[in-house]
């Protein structure tokens, strides 16, 4: 990989990582659990499951013991329950080809944008781009402005080569984005 393609600005950080499954469901889950579609969807599927489960309450009180309705509704509200938890995996791994394809991946921050160069692709970043970002224990998740954040970045930060690059990416992210979440 070529580094001269990589910029040197001012307070660039680096990382250097091979993308996994992991880091895209860490992603998508903060992205469902930090952006106003992704609450709303999850209210929706709470909504639903509070609404299966009141009615199979109803139908046993109704028809005076439990009944195979009764089963099928909490059966139901189980599934609208826990499916915003199981989702996230699945969604990731559908892009496993693509990530597995990227192989080696350098990324580069700094105060103009990010630039992503993997074995096939370099993409630069604007700010202006996916003005917003979310931060995890495992990663920083920039997001696009649209309503549903279809576009993101991640940046694991076990990409980084000293740990202080944590707090200088963040840095940098705090004076050119907005931190969500």
């Amino acid at each position: 990989m070529d580094t001269n393609t990589v910029p040197a600005a001012g307070e660039a950080v680096q990382l250097v990582y091979r993308p996994t499954t992991a880091d895209l469901t860490e992603a998508i889950r903060a992205r469902s659990s930090r952006t106003p579609a992704g609450r709303r969807r999850r209210r929706l599927y709470v909504g639903f499951a509070v609404l299966f489960l009141a009615l199979a309450v109803l139908v046993t009180l109704v028809r005076d013991g439990f009944q195979p309705l009764s089963v099928g509704l909490t059966a139901g509200a189980l599934s609208f329950g826990v499916t915003p938890r199981l989702m996230h995996g699945p969604q990731a791994r559908a892009f496993g080809a693509l990530l597995e394809r990227a192989g080696e991946t350098r990324a580069v921050v700094d105060d103009t944008g990010v630039q992503v160069i993997t074995a096939d692709t370099a993409t630069r970043i604007g700010w202006t781009a996916q003005p917003s970002y979310v931060e995890t224990d495992l990663a920083f998740v920039m997001l696009s402005a649209d309503k549903q954040s279809i576009g993101m970045t991640v940046l694991p930060k076990r990409g980084v080569a000293d740990p202080a690059d944590i707090d200088r990416m963040r840095s940098i992210f705090d004076r050119n984005l907005t931190r969500v979440g």
